[in-house]
């Protein structure tokens, strides 16, 4: 069974994901500064960059943040709107992206609230479906689903027997979307349905309030790490939770209780032997920030996180073994291929990823190389899709951007 291990190290609450006995996620999270990353705030529009199609908007005093122009061509302003965005106009934006280095957060004046079962979105209509969400008739049914509950909504009747909120009714005629998530594959449609409801509500709470409040007020603050790292699990997936902080564990028994989950919840008690010795995680955390990674085999990756993009290249090291030269280059490979989708996910890599995979000669082994490859990063929760190989022989990877990397966390 996987194992979800939250305790502290470094000062900091570790989130540790182990899947068969190894560290394949973690994230480090000051309890005094958490991440802004989801948050809703009434910004104050700073200055407007033409040449570059943007704004910076202030979410607190001196600290801005990037707003696409291009991206967000409607605004939601907390006074009378305007035809164009000026600077001092007080609008409300949400954190889509971490600050990472020297690149401020990115805001999105696109709203989002986040479920376990779907996400409800402002100025993007409609229903989407997660592409994770491969069964063909699940994707249909959804859709179905999603369908008639919209149109009866909207026309204000019952479902079930259940009469729609007037909030709701009001809501679905205010451009509003809903993106279904992987998760309600495997749930009940009415458990589906009634959230989508409930975070159709807390958006409509969300607008009756930033009329009212001051700038730079935070409207909402997306659930600590740990808890969100529960939230997303696969509804499949079973999982022991482990911590040995007591607030932490009353936090997430209150959550598992309001969710009616059954997840493994213990406290772990034991002053001679914590959660961070038990399961190595500052050896974990150590090695995940260092620049050579060993592979059994005797070969090593060495990853470099740079300003524009993250090389990794793939070495035969000590390798000795006997088996003929073609054979121990795609062994080596293929094992690289291995430890490096793993890595991605433990360092959060992210953006634009080059892989100098030792040279192989035949076109079979690279194809197998790339389509192997491409599975591994379609189990990644985040967005990963593998390009292309280059002409050189560089393996093409996109990561989506999202939390800070696990080197510059441990460094907040």
């Amino acid at each position: 069974m996987d194992k979800l291990i939250i305790t502290y190290l470094e000062n900091k609450i570790c989130t540790a994901l182990l899947s068969e006995g190894r560290v394949v996620q973690m994230t480090l999270e000051s309890k005094e500064h958490p991440s802004r990353l989801n948050n809703i705030y009434i910004g104050k529009v700073q200055k407007l960059v033409p040449s570059i199609q943007a704004a910076f908007v202030d979410i607190a005093p001196g600290t801005a943040g990037y707003y696409s122009l291009a991206e967000n061509m409607n605004h939601h302003f907390v006074s009378a709107p305007r035809p164009q965005l000026k600077p001092g106009d007080e609008i409300v934006v949400q954190v889509v992206r971490d600050e990472v280095k020297t690149k401020a957060p990115v805001l999105s004046g696109s709203i989002s609230l986040p479920g376990r079962y779907c996400v409800v979105t402002d100025g993007r209509p409609g229903i989407g479906i997660s592409s994770k969400i491969t069964d063909s008739s699940a994707r249909e049914s959804l859709q179905a689903a999603f369908k008639e509950v919209m149109k009866e909504e909207a026309a204000g009747t019952a479902i079930d027997g259940e009469e729609p909120p007037e909030r709701v009714q009001a809501a679905l005629g205010q451009q509003l979307g809903v993106i279904v998530r992987t998760n309600a594959a495997q749930a009940p449609v009415q458990a589906v349905i009634r959230e989508y409801r409930m975070l159709i509500e807390q958006y409509e709470a969300l607008k009756n309030a930033w009329t009212s409040r001051t700038c730079y007020s935070l409207l909402y603050a997306s659930l600590p790490s740990f808890v969100e790292g529960l939230r997303d699990m696969a509804e499949e997936e079973e999982r022991e939770i482990v911590t040995d902080q007591p607030w932490i564990y009353e936090t997430l028994a209150a959550y598992l209780a309001q969710n009616k989950r059954t997840d493994k919840l213990t406290l772990y008690q034991d002053p001679l032997l914590p959660l961070v010795k038990l399961y190595s995680l500052d050896t974990v955390l150590e090695r995940a920030t260092e620049k050579r990674v060993w592979l059994k085999s005797g070969g090593y990756l060495v990853i470099e996180p740079t300003e524009a993009m993250v090389v990794i290249d793939v070495n035969t090291g000590k390798y000795s073994g006997k088996k003929p030269m073609r054979e121990t280059i795609f062994r080596i490979n293929r094992e690289a291929a291995q430890e490096i989708a793993r890595q991605l996910r433990l360092r959060n890599l992210s953006g634009i990823i080059l892989v100098d995979f030792i040279d192989m000669d035949t076109k079979e082994d690279k194809e197998e190389l790339l389509r192997f490859l491409g599975g591994l990063l379609r189990k990644d929760p985040v967005k990963a899709s593998l390009v292309d190989m280059t002409r050189l022989g560089l393996v093409e990877i996109t990561r989506k951007k999202v939390r800070k990397p696990l080197y510059e966390q441990r460094k907040a």
